[in-house]
């Protein structure tokens, strides 16, 4: 009799050496966005809306770690004759669709929040809340689900549309054309042109600082009216006056922070794009020409190019780790199994800080504890017995000096 289909090996009789290199991607898939997921739950400079949606983002390729790689590899060991109960088979494709479909309107969300942040900083740091962007990250997932939901209901009605020859493939070819514009190609120009437009937005801004720091006046950015709009309503007095003095620095600051994260998520956008625009253009040119293509060809590259669109889900914490510092040493840390959690420090940033937009943004800026701000003077008991003291002492000098 044949010998089973995952004995067949490369260059090592009895071993299948792509089938245990797919199992690294897949464990590595799986651990590296656990990590993320832990970074931006436990570390506080991480906590802001642009690292809550790369959570989420990390949650739907951990689940296409755990749920979609390993049956696509089992698939591949039987040689793609579906191995599991039918039933199994459009729901393994609607997850398969669902998180690809989340992977990108995560990323479309990001850029259309970056943007929104840049343009409109005063309303985007006063609006965006963490509440408001758990709001929008439970968007993203109703309409991903929204997009992938035919799916299990076309294949349960009927099996004809999920398996073709004993594969299960997805045979409804509305759906594969429609389901590819609508969860791909268009959110992929909504990206590009908000990409675009927020690199331009903040080279407009840098440009305006940098007029404005060279020059007397600042009349270009009035501080104290900037100020007014963005301090917390419980900043004690003297906050304006430290605000007018390190306004257009802790602006500068605050927009090299943002060049820094446009960064990142650039490269996290582009690598994105082109790993899963193979498998998106090959699967459109399947459809559209299937009588006059060569359909075998085409079955074997969307076969291969699939797997390079799984790949993109381990990339993301590879890209955190050398980019950024926060979360390598908090992947350093959970590696080694040091968790620090604790209670977070309640803080107040300058007003020109755009963290809650930023991936790779720290704070910048006076920093003010609570226990501080909640005295009307801005100083806290023992600050005030300090002063207290050393004018007791001046005055008892003083007067020693008068009697002498």
């Amino acid at each position: 009799p044949p010998p089973p289909p995952w004995t067949s090996g490369v260059g090592w009789p009895g071993r299948n050496w792509p089938a245990l290199l797919i199992l690294v991607i897949i464990a590595l898939t799986i651990g590296g966005n656990i990590l993320v997921i832990l970074a931006v739950s436990l570390e506080k400079k991480l906590q802001n809306a642009t690292n809550f949606f790369l959570r989420s983002l990390a949650v739907a390729d951990m689940l296409v770690g755990i749920l979609v790689m390993p049956i696509s590899l089992i698939n591949i060991l039987y040689d793609y004759a579906w191995p599991l109960p039918s039933a199994l088979c459009p729901i393994w494709i609607y997850l398969d669709v669902l998180f690809s479909t989340a992977s990108i309107m995560h990323l479309c969300a990001i850029s259309l929040d970056r943007y929104v942040a840049i343009r409109n900083p005063i309303e985007h740091s006063r609006f965006n809340s963490r509440t408001k962007a758990m709001m929008k990250i439970a968007a993203v997932w109703t309409i991903s689900i929204g997009v992938s939901m035919p799916i299990p209901v076309i294949g349960l009605h009927n099996e004809d549309k999920v398996f073709v020859n004993g594969s299960c493939v997805l045979n409804e070819e509305r759906f594969m054309l429609i389901g590819s514009f609508v969860a791909f190609f268009i959110p992929l120009v909504i990206m590009v042109v908000t990409y675009c437009l927020t690199i331009q937005a903040g080279l407009c801004a840098a440009g305006i600082l940098l007029s404005a720091s060279t020059s007397d006046s600042i009349s270009i950015i009035p501080s104290s009216e900037v100020a007014s709009q963005l301090s917390s309503p419980a900043a004690g007095p003297g906050r304006s006056d430290a605000s007018g003095c390190h306004g257009r620095r802790g602006m500068m600051q605050a927009i090299k922070n943002e060049r820094r994260a446009s960064k990142v998520l650039g490269i996290v956008f582009f690598l994105f794009l082109i790993m899963w625009c193979p498998f998106f253009i090959t699967n459109v040119t399947f459809v559209l020409c299937r009588d006059s293509c060569n359909e075998t060809l085409l079955n074997d590259l969307l076969n291969v190019f699939v797997w390079v669109g799984y790949i993109s889900s381990g990339v993301n914490p590879l890209v955190y780790t050398l980019f950024n510092k926060t979360y390598r040493r908090a992947f350093s840390s959970y590696i080694r199994c040091q968790y620090k959690v604790g209670k977070p420090e309640p803080q107040r940033v300058n007003q020109y800080s755009h963290c809650s937009s930023s991936t790779c943004c720290q704070n910048v800026g006076f920093r003010t504890t609570e226990r501080h701000s909640r005295h009307p003077s801005g100083l806290h008991p023992h600050m005030k017995a300090n002063v207290r003291r050393f004018t007791e002492n001046e005055e008892e000098r003083k007067i020693n000096a008068g009697v002498k």
